[in-house]
C-alpha cells in the first residue's frame, strides 16, 4: 500500500483542506529501491543513474538523458552547454516558476520576457518575435501545467534566427505535440523530478538532447568536468544525481503512464462536471496531450473568495503563479505583459493528481459548483 508524504507545496492562504492539491505518493516499490542502493554501496553516479538514463530515452523518442541533482540544474546545464553567457539574451515567460529565469541568470546571461497564449498559459509565438533583438541566443519556452507549448511556431521562429531552443518540460512529463513527445523538439529538453511532480525521483533533474557530442559536454559539466577520474577536461560543478534518486526515479517511471491516465481521467471529470457553470477550464489545443501536471482554471475578480469557499468545503487549492517573474526583485524593468498579468491575477489550481478518489473528485465538483 502508498505510503503517502506530506506536500511540498505551499498552503493556501486559507487552508489546504482535506483534498490536496497535490499529494506526492512513495509506495513499497520506491522505498524498497532505495533500500537496495542503500546495501550495494553504489549510491552515486553509478549504474541507477545510467539505467535510469537509458530508461527515460524511451519518453523522448531516443534522446540521449542526462541525469542530474534537480531541474533547475538541468535548465543550468543545457543553457551552459550550448555557450549561452554573458551578453546574450534568452526570451522566457514571465509566466512561470521563477527557476526559469533564475537559470538564466546563473549562466549571466539576461531574460527577456514575453507575454503568454491566454489558453495554453504557454509562450505566444507573436510576443516572442517580437521580443526577439540583437542579442537573443536562444528560446526557453515552458510548458506550463502540463500543457505543450506551441512548438511548430517558436522552432520555426528560432531557426529563422539561428536560435537554441531549450525546452523547460519540468511540468510536462509524458506530454505530446502532434505525437511528439516534449523535451524532443529543442537543441536540449530539461525535465524536474521534484516530489510534487507527475513522476519523482525524491528530487533530481534530467537533459534530453539529440547530439552526442552536446550529451558528453553535459556529462562532463555535471561531474566536475571530468569523465575519468582526475582528468578534468573543462569546468564543471557536482551536480550529479545519487542512485537512491535515480532508483526511485526508475519505479516512478514505470508508474507514469497509469499515473498520466488518471490525471486525465480525472481532469476530463472536471471538464464535464463544471461546464455551464461559467467557470473557465483549461482549453487543450489541437493536437496536443495535456497531462495536467495541474489543472487551472480562472476565476476572475473573486478568487480569494472562491478559494476560501472550496477550503470551507474541505478542498484545497493553490495558485501557480501569483507574481510573475518580471515583478520579482532580481528582475527589474518594464514589461508590458497583459495575458501574463491577467493570467498572475485569476489562475486557481484545482485537485486533479491521480490518487484521487471517486469520493474526492466528486467533493471538488461539488465544492466548484457551490462556490462558483
Amino acid at each position: 500500500m502508498a505510503q503517502l508524504v506530506g506536500e511540498s507545496v505551499p498552503p493556501a492562504r486559507s487552508g489546504t483542506g482535506t483534498v490536496p492539491v497535490a499529494r506526492p505518493v512513495i509506495g513499497e516499490a520506491e522505498i524498497a529501491a532505495a533500500v537496495r542502493v542503500l546495501r550495494s554501496g553504489s549510491v552515486v553516479q553509478g549504474p541507477e543513474v545510467a539505467a535510469f538514463e537509458r530508461e527515460f530515452a524511451e519518453l523522448v523518442d531516443g534522446r540521449h538523458c542526462v541525469a542530474v541533482n534537480s531541474g533547475t540544474s538541468a535548465l543550468q546545464l543545457a543553457l551552459t552547454a550550448l555557450g549561452i553567457g554573458p551578453g546574450d539574451e534568452v526570451v522566457v515567460p514571465s509566466f512561470s516558476f521563477a527557476a526559469t529565469a533564475n537559470a538564466v541568470r546563473l549562466v549571466g546571461a539576461e531574460p527577456v520576457f514575453a507575454d503568454i497564449d491566454p489558453d495554453s498559459f504557454c509562450l505566444d509565438p507573436a510576443a516572442v518575435l517580437a521580443a526577439i533583438g540583437p542579442r537573443t541566443a536562444a528560446l526557453l519556452p515552458v510548458h506550463l501545467y502540463g500543457h505543450p507549448a506551441a512548438m511548430a511556431e517558436l522552432t520555426r521562429l528560432a531557426a529563422r534566427g539561428g536560435l537554441a531552443v531549450v525546452e523547460d518540460a519540468c511540468q510536462a512529463h509524458g506530454a505530446t505535440l502532434d505525437g511528439r513527445p516534449v523535451g524532443s523538439f529543442g537543441a536540449a529538453g530539461c525535465f524536474s523530478f521534484y516530489p510534487t511532480k507527475n513522476m519523482h525521483a525524491l528530487e533530481g533533474g534530467m537533459v534530453t538532447v539529440a547530439d552526442p557530442a552536446l550529451a558528453r559536454k553535459l556529462r562532463l559539466l555535471r561531474n566536475q568536468g571530468m569523465e575519468q577520474p582526475y582528468r578534468n577536461e573543462i569546468v564543471g560543478a557536482n551536480l550529479r544525481m545519487t542512485d537512491v534518486s535515480a532508483a526511485v526515479g526508475r519505479v516512478q517511471l514505470g508508474r507514469l503512464p497509469g499515473a498520466t491516465e488518471g490525471r486525465r481521467a480525472n481532469a476530463a471529470v472536471l471538464d464535464r462536471e463544471l461546464a455551464g457553470t461559467g467557470l473557465r477550464t483549461p482549453p487543450v489545443a489541437p493536437g496536443a496531450r495535456h497531462v495536467y501536471h495541474q489543472y487551472t482554471v480562472r476565476v476572475p475578480g473573486q478568487r480569494e473568495e472562491f478559494r476560501r469557499e472550496l477550503a470551507a468545503a474541505g478542498v484545497g487549492t493553490e495558485v501557480y503563479y501569483p507574481v510573475p517573474i518580471h515583478r520579482l526583485p532580481p528582475f527589474p524593468g518594464r514589461w508590458e505583459l497583459p495575458e501574463t498579468e491577467r493570467a498572475a491575477a485569476e489562475v486557481v489550481a484545482l485537485p486533479v493528481h491521480p490518487t484521487l478518489s471517486e469520493a474526492e473528485l466528486a467533493l471538488v465538483v461539488e465544492a466548484v459548483r457551490r462556490a462558483v
